[in-house]
C-alpha cells in the first residue's frame, strides 16, 4: 500500500498576484494557516500583506485622530507593523495605487479613500487596511518554497480576497487545490491532536 505524500509541491512560480499558502504545520506567530497575497516579487525580494490574520484593535486605537469606521484591520506581517497599508478595488484614477491583480490595488491616498467610506459606508468592502506586511529578501522566498513551506497558488476572485467576514480562508483555498491539499486543510493545527 503506497503512502500519501503530505509535502507541498508546488507547481506554479511565485509572482505579484498570486497567493501563498503556508504548510499546514508551520508554527509561527504571522505565519500559522496563513494566506498570503503576493504584492511584489522580483529578483531584489517578495513582499504581501497576511489576509487572514486580524487584530481586535479598532480604527481609532490605532490612530485617535482616524474616524471611527467599523472595519476589520488586519495584521499584514511583522515588517513595520506601525505603518497602515492599504489595498482596494476602487477607482484607481481617483485614489491611485499600484496594481496587483485584477481590480485590486496598493496603497493610494489614504484621506480620500477615509473620507470616501465615511461618506458611503457601502464601499467599506472595497477596501482592507493592514498594519505591517510580509517581507522576503532576495533568493529567501525561493528558500522557502525549497523547504515546502507554502505552496503557491493562484488568486480567487478580489470579491473574495476583499471580504473579511469569512474566517476559513486558508482551509477554503486548500481545498481549492484539490488532491492531498484537500486532506491537509483538515489536519488539525497540532498534529497530537489526532
Amino acid at each position: 500500500m503506497s503512502q500519501l505524500n503530505f509535502s507541498v509541491k508546488n507547481t506554479l512560480p511565485p509572482e505579484k498576484g498570486r497567493i501563498l499558502l503556508s504548510e499546514p504545520f508551520l508554527m509561527d506567530d504571522f505565519f500559522s494557516r496563513a494566506v498570503v497575497l503576493l504584492c511584489d516579487h522580483g529578483s531584489e525580494g517578495s513582499f504581501g500583506f497576511v489576509m487572514n490574520n486580524y487584530t481586535d484593535m479598532s480604527f481609532i486605537d490605532i490612530n485617535p485622530k482616524f474616524p471611527d469606521i467599523p472595519l476589520r484591520v488586519s495584521i499584514g506581517g511583522p515588517v513595520k507593523p506601525e505603518h497602515l497599508y492599504i489595498i482596494h478595488t476602487l477607482d484607481p484614477e481617483q485614489i491611485g495605487g499600484h496594481h496587483v491583480v485584477d481590480n485590486l490595488y496598493l496603497g493610494g491616498d489614504f484621506e480620500i479613500v477615509l473620507n470616501m467610506v465615511q461618506v458611503n459606508s457601502e464601499l467599506m468592502k472595497h477596501v482592507r487596511f493592514f498594519l505591517g506586511y510580509s517581507g522576503w529578501s532576495a533568493g529567501q522566498l525561493e528558500d522557502e518554497l525549497q523547504e515546502n513551506s507554502w505552496l503557491v497558488a493562484p488568486s480567487p476572485s478580489t470579491a473574495y480576497l476583499m471580504d473579511t467576514t469569512q474566517d476559513s480562508i486558508w482551509k477554503d483555498l486548500m481545498q481549492l487545490q484539490g488532491g492531498v491539499y484537500k486532506i491537509m486543510s483538515e489536519f488539525p493545527l497540532d498534529p497530537r491532536m489526532n
